[in-house]
This record gives C-alpha cells, structure tokens and sequence, in this order.
C-alpha cells in the first residue's frame, strides 16, 4: 500500500530543490566572480622575482587530476615548504575540460604560495576544453625566458597543427640563447620501461612525424630537459644530451605501490649547470577519506558548474519529480500476472549469459552453483556463456567461458578479484553470443555490468540472490556498522528491483528481500546438488582416506566445509570442540575442508586449544573429490550465519551426514529440528548439547541419517536447471508482455 501523504510531502520537498538551485544558479552567475589568462599574471609574478637571477628552482608535477584529498589537501603544504619560485604542471592539471573542472582546480592552484603554469595536456583538452583552457589561462602552445633559462610549452593534444609548432620551435631555438631549455609537452615521447596498470599507447605522443621531428630539434639545440605527465609514475631517461621525465605522481590514479607513487620533481638551476630530483610523497590516504573525496568534490563543483552541468542537473531533479508523480497518482496493481504463458519458451532451448565475480577454479558456494547450472541447462540443450574473471590455474579449455583480467586482487589466496569491467570485448562477445535473457549472480561490478548489457540488448535480466552482503563488511574499505546496516542492503534492494526476476534459495530468503523493500517477482529455487554422484562413492577410497588421517575404527568423525574466512564463525566451532572433549569420552576428528585467508590464525587457535590432534584443517579439496570427504563423516556441523541457502548442507545429506548448525537464514529451509539435523542459536552449550546427543545415542544418529539422505534426493542438478527454464521463460513472458504495453503507449 502506497502512503500517499510522505509521497505528497517528497514531491513538493523536489519541487523546491528545484527552484532554490535556479535560485542559487542566478546568484552565483551575479556574485561569482570569472576569471581569464591567468598565465599572463603568473608570468608577470616569475618575470618580477627571478629576471635577473642567475640561480632558482622550480617544481614539476603531473596528473593533478583535480585532486581535492591528496593535491589540495596534502601536497599543495608540501610545494609551499619547498622552497621553490614557480610550480609548472606538466598536464592533466583537471580531470576533464568541464568547466567545473577548471574553476576547480584555478581554486586549488591559488591556495599556492608561488607562481604557477599549467601545460596543455590530454585531459585540458577534452569535453571541449580547450576553449577554456584558452579563455582561462591562455595559448596552448607558448615559451618565456626568466634567469638564464628558456622555458617551452608544447601542445601533443592535435589541436595546434604539429608543422606550425615545429616551424615556431625551430625558429625560437635558433636566435635563443640561454643557458639552459626546458620542454614541457604533456604526451611522453619515449616509452616508458615500467609494468603499470594504466600504461597504454595511447598515453605516448603517437604522432611519429611530431615526434621524431621534436627529437631531432631538441638534439640539435641541445635542450635540457623534456618533462611530460599522462602516465601514473615517474621516469627519467635519457637521448643525446636531454634527459626525457615523465612525471605523473600529483594525485590521480596513483597505485600507491613500487611503480606509481606520489611524488614532484625538483629542478634547481645555478651558475654551474641545473639538477633535477626526483621528491617521493609519503602519503597514504584513507580509504574513507578516498571515497569522500568523490562526494565533496560533487558538492564542490555542484555550485561552480557550466550551464550544461547545470541542465544536467535540473533535469535529473525533474525526472525524479515526475517518477514520484506517478507513484502518487497512478494506480498499481501488485498481484502477480497469471494470464502470462510462458509456454513459448519452454519448448525450445534458450541462449543464457551468465555474469559472475568469481567462477572456477575459485572454490565456493556461487562458483560451484552456477557451474551445476551451467551444466544442467547445456544438458536441457540451452546455450549459456559464463562472463568471470581471469583466474592463474583455470582450465584452457572454456570455448564458453569469456575471462576476463582483473584490475585488482585481494585475500591472502588473491581469491577475490574485481575484472575490469571495462574492456569494449566484453560488450562484442555477449552481442555477437545474442543472448536472449541475462542471469546475474552479483549486484555489483559484473553484476552491474550484465544488467547495463541487457538493458543495451533489449532484454531481461535475472539476479540470483546468493549472498548476505551484510556479513563481508570486513572485507569492505568502509566503517562496518555503515556497510552492515545501510549500504549492503541498499545495495541488494536497488540492484534487484533493476532486475526482471529475483532467484532466491529459500523462503527465508525471499522474506529478507520483500521486508527490504524488493518488488520484482521473485522464484523461489534452491541450487541443485550432484545428488547421483554422492550415491557413486567407492568405499575403499573413503577407507583409504580415513587412515591417510589416522582416523581409528571407533572414532566419530565430525566434517565442516567453508572458506576460512571470518564471516563463517568458525572461531565458534573452535570453541565449542574444546569444550565437548571434555564432557565426551567418545573419540572423535575433526575434518575442517577448505581454504583462506584466516588459515595461520585459525590454526594457531586450534594449537592454543590443545586440539592438533582432533581439530584438523585440510584445506582446498577439488570438487570432484569431495563426495568422498563427506562420506569419511559421520555428521556435518556448521556455524556459519552468512548463508542464503548453505549448499554444502545439502551435499553432506546426499551423503547421508545429519547436521548440526546455528540458526540462519541460509539453515532455516534446509534443516529441519529433529528430522535430519538440530539447529540452535549461536550458543555453545546449546550447539554442543545437540553434537553430543548424536555422539551419545546411536539409533537417533541413524534416524536423521536415514532422512537427510531423503530429503537430499529432491534437489538434483537436473530438476534445479529445469526449474530455473520455467524462471526464465516466465521472466520472457512477463517482459514481453511489458514491452508490448510501452509500445502501444508510445
């Protein structure tokens, strides 16, 4: 039910926004002052304290980047205790040519204690910048003479023809006679021998005939030194008698590594000649005060902004006006749409794009399910490809697998990995695969990613609810109580409510994502287990594996499989195993399967606890073993409260393992109290109260076996990719449908 007057409140609330921001826009317009050729009084400034000196220095910085947290705030003080005459940028002062860009960084620049000049560079280009550029600090390609130096400006954008500034060089460098040249051109003219992120050619002069012409020119008039930007880090090399610096350390897109670090240089002119040294930063931003930079930086040139922004903006406020318009006045109707036939798509096979941010060989819940899916539907006779990242030791055999490289790793295993999102290939593979409907299994990065393409494409797209965010908020660069409690679920909510259809594996789960306010239809359709494959195990292996770990005749054996990661609660089985050795005679293992992060810690635990012997951590086991590990147990315990349906669960009922786990969302539908399993709260003496009773009474060990192994026959791959067809041929319908109903509107 819509409350209509909150909505009322907000539409008016936007209503207002509106005419305030015309209302300020026009203030602004009267009381801002502007600003224009800017280089002509900092050249006066240069020209008035250093034209009859014999000895200065000056600092050289590159890829400002409009840079509020890191030039602004902390290098600006450090130029200011430099010492220096002058600052000269060597490009790529601004983050684009808008002009809130520039007036932008003209604010930062004047926080300078020394006179500043600023080369033309790629990013003063763009967005139709050079018209400011030129407006607001002058030509793009000029040179003065201060002291006994000659200083040369040079335009690598394309904008200023390259024979016009060559004839105009040769002729300056001829009747010149300094002592000393310097060229500051903002395009790097030889190749850079560094391992990057971002080097590409195209951050090189890539005008063979400008660059070797320029080389020759600054051979011939022997010229000092030749500084450039556009690339992440620092470089010094030298041709003939000019040294060639790249410098690119003043603020934006700094790794922060061996390679691209913040830093200026320093170039100090005397009688006897001039040095250059390189200025290394020790600056280490926060990771919060990073991400509140993007936001300040918003609201900074928010009120600064050229009229395009502006429309921008005002538009974007009117889009919001009508939306809530219509939520006010138009009815809805929130039942679902049974006269929808899905039929057509049930009869003939699909083409599916799955987009993933982890796949195989990565070991884990989401990879394992959506490879089952994958192989299920290929069974059914549907076309998938899988969009993953790029892993070190995945098969070379995937012709329907697209991998994509990574931009960042992290884990201690380099487990999770964010794939550049960005490459133009990824786009070209899924057109020219023609999916017809799109499956995400993240609602972020690839995730996003897969559902920008299916809006490209025209066609709908399914999110597969995995995941509680809200348990990895260790593993985010944020305040925990901040990303727990707001922005993973706000993160889920808008994402899926973007989606045509929502796949969850449990009642449970579609409870959470109605109570945060999701409205797109949801299915509810638990992952399929390889349930044959667990019946198939050879019981000479499984014996084999049991003295491999000196397991006796007489001992219970206890198995758990997780990723080692905080968000498992494994510290509480830990816990709990040390308290239920004391209150057992019984002997008993511990077989903990799976790999990650917390391994040394979690060991360390266990030898603390005198549990070496009983408590055994196994590792990485591959996928097409682990049918065996399960059948070496006698029950399965799990502590993990991160789960949406906990599929291992159901694997270790295939093999027969009743379960003992801690309440959760994930645990709820699967195990079911006193049938095949016990579930308790995060309490160990309650936890451990229902481990004991499976030790200490047989016949009610054998009761729950024999009905975990039952239950655990429902959910076969088969009977999972066949359910998840009708999802996807009901989603079709109701797109179709959709679609219909806009174009008769239209």
């Amino acid at each position: 039910m819509i409350r209509r007057k909150p909505l009322k409140a907000l539409f008016y609330l936007c209503l207002l926004i509106v005419t305030l921001l015309i209302g300020y826009k026009i203030y602004l317009d009267f009381f801002e002052p502007d600003y224009e050729a800017v280089h002509t009084e900092q050249l006066d400034r240069i020209h008035a304290g250093l034209d009859n000196a014999s000895e200065f220095s000056f600092a050289v910085v590159g890829n400002i980047n409009n840079s509020v947290g890191v030039f602004e705030r902390k290098i600006v003080p450090m130029l200011n205790r430099a010492n220096a005459d002058f600052l000269i940028s060597a490009g790529n002062a601004v983050s684009s040519g808008g002009e809130d860009k520039y007036r932008a960084i003209y604010r930062t620049l004047n926080r300078l204690d020394m006179p500043y000049l600023l080369t033309f560079g790629d990013n003063e280009f763009s967005n139709f910048g050079s018209f400011r550029f030129y407006e607001h600090f002058g030509p793009y390609f000029y040179s003065f003479k201060t002291g006994n130096s000659r200083f040369v400006f040079l335009d690598a954008t394309g904008k200023t023809p390259y024979q016009w500034q060559i004839r105009w060089l040769a002729d300056l460098l001829s009747e010149d006679d300094s002592e000393h040249r310097f060229v500051f051109i903002g395009e790097p003219l030889l190749p850079v021998n560094k391992d990057t992120l971002f080097d590409d050619e195209d951050n090189y002069l890539n005008n063979p005939a400008f660059r070797d012409e320029l080389m020759r020119l600054f051979d011939a008039y022997e010229v000092d030194a030749v500084f450039s930007a556009n690339l992440p880090l620092y470089s010094t090399q030298t041709k003939g008698s000019t040294r060639y610096i790249t410098t690119g350390g003043a603020g934006g897109l700094v790794m922060n590594d061996e390679t691209s670090f913040y830093h200026f240089v320093r170039v100090d002119v005397t009688k006897e000649g001039f040095t250059t040294r390189m200025e290394k930063l020790d600056i280490g931003q926060h990771p919060v005060f990073k991400q509140l930079e993007s936001l300040w930086f918003f609201i900074h040139s928010l009120f600064y902004v050229g009229y395009l922004n502006f429309i921008l903006l005002v538009a974007v406020m009117a889009l919001i006006t009508i939306k809530l318009y219509a939520l006010i006045f138009t009815d809805r109707d929130y039942y679902p749409d049974f006269e929808l036939d899905p039929s057509p798509w049930q009869k003939r096979p699909l083409k599916v794009a799955m987009f993933t941010n982890n796949y195989l060989p990565f070991i884990g819940g989401v990879p394992l399910s959506i490879d089952r899916l994958k192989r299920g539907l290929e069974a059914l006779h549907h076309s998938v490809l899988v969009v993953a990242p790029r892993y070190r030791d995945q098969s070379d055999d995937e012709p329907d697998v697209l991998r994509v490289p990574s931009l960042v790793t992290m884990g201690g295993q380099r487990e999770f990995r964010l794939a550049n999102i960005f490459l133009g290939r990824i786009r070209k593979r899924v057109k020219y695969f023609k999916p017809e409907i799109i499956h995400v299994h993240h609602p972020f990065w690839l995730g996003s990613l897969g559902l920008w393409v299916a809006r490209r494409l025209g066609i709908p797209a399914v999110y597969t609810y995995h995941t509680r965010l809200e348990h990895y908020a260790h593993f985010v660069p944020l305040p925990g109580l901040i990303f727990r409690n707001l922005i993973s679920h706000a993160l889920i909510k808008r994402f899926a409510n973007k989606c045509d259809g929502v796949i969850v594996p449990t009642y449970s789960a579609e409870d959470y994502l109605r109570m945060i306010g999701v409205k797109t239809p949801a299915f509810v359709q638990p992952t399929g287990i390889e349930y044959d494959t667990f019946q198939e195990v050879d019981t000479e292996a499984v014996e084999a594996l049991r003295q491999s770990f000196g397991i006796g005749p007489n001992d219970h054996v206890f198995v758990s499989v997780s990723r080692l990661s905080t968000e498992k609660n494994i510290d509480f089985m830990i816990e709990a195993i040390a308290g239920l050795a004391k209150k057992t005679d019984q002997t008993f293992r511990f077989l903990m399967i799976g790999e990650g992060h917390e391994h040394e810690r979690l060991q360390q635990r266990i030898d603390d606890l005198g549990l070496h012997d009983q408590f055994i951590l196994v590792g990485a086991v591959p996928p097409e073993k682990m049918a065996t590990y399960y059948h070496v147990g006698d029950t399965f315990l799990f502590a993990s409260k991160s789960e949406t349906q906990g599929m291992v669960i159901l694997e270790a009922m295939a093999a027969a393992l009743p379960v003992v786990a801690v309440r959760s969302s994930g645990i709820e539908d699967v195990v079911r109290d006193g049938h095949n399993g016990f579930k308790t709260p995060e309490n160990h003496d309650q936890w451990r109260a229902a481990v004991l009773r499976l030790l200490n009474e047989p016949e009610l060990h054998a009761s729950l076996s024999k009905n975990a192994l039952e239950f655990a026959g429902n959910f076969s791959t088969h009977q999972f990719a066949k359910d998840v067809t009708n999802v996807y041929a009901t989603v079709l319908a109701g797109y179709r449908k959709r679609q219909g109903r806009k174009t008769k509107a239209e």
